[in-house]
């Protein structure tokens, strides 16, 4: 299934920025997407951001009003990227990078997702 390796991640205060990035190696098959995934602890793992093989994009209802986060990828690199400005406490979870080769993957459900990074963490203080 390949490998898939975030980084990026930290403690950042209320306001400020973050990117992450995740270098993918060794994916086998048409990947439809990659994804941000983010969990806390006793939290189901909610899809943040995905974006498709196409360049379609899809954002969770609870980013969109914010627009402080923006999902994008360099296919020459193999990497995905998340640019997380504005951050806020809630937005502290364990992020991770997923892949799908299902082709409803925009939909950003975790079980269509085959592959994960392990996660980095973001901890964002009032």
């Amino acid at each position: 299934q390949g490998q898939l390796v975030e980084s990026g991640g930290g403690s950042v205060q209320a306001g400020g920025s973050l990117s992450l990035s995740c270098a993918a190696d060794g994916l086998t098959g048409i990947n439809y997407c990659m994804a941000w995934f983010r969990q806390t602890p006793g939290k189901e793992r909610e899809g943040v951001a995905a974006i498709h093989v196409d360049g379609r994009t899809s954002y969770a209802d609870s980013e969109k009003g914010r627009f402080t986060i923006t999902i994008s990828k360099d296919n020459a690199k193999n990497t995905l990227y998340l640019q997380m400005n504005n951050l806020k406490p809630e937005d502290t979870a364990t992020y991770y990078c997923a892949a799908s080769k299902n082709v409803w993957c925009l939909e950003r459900r975790s079980t269509y997702f085959d592959s994960w990074g392990q996660g980095t963490q973001v901890t964002v203080s009032s």
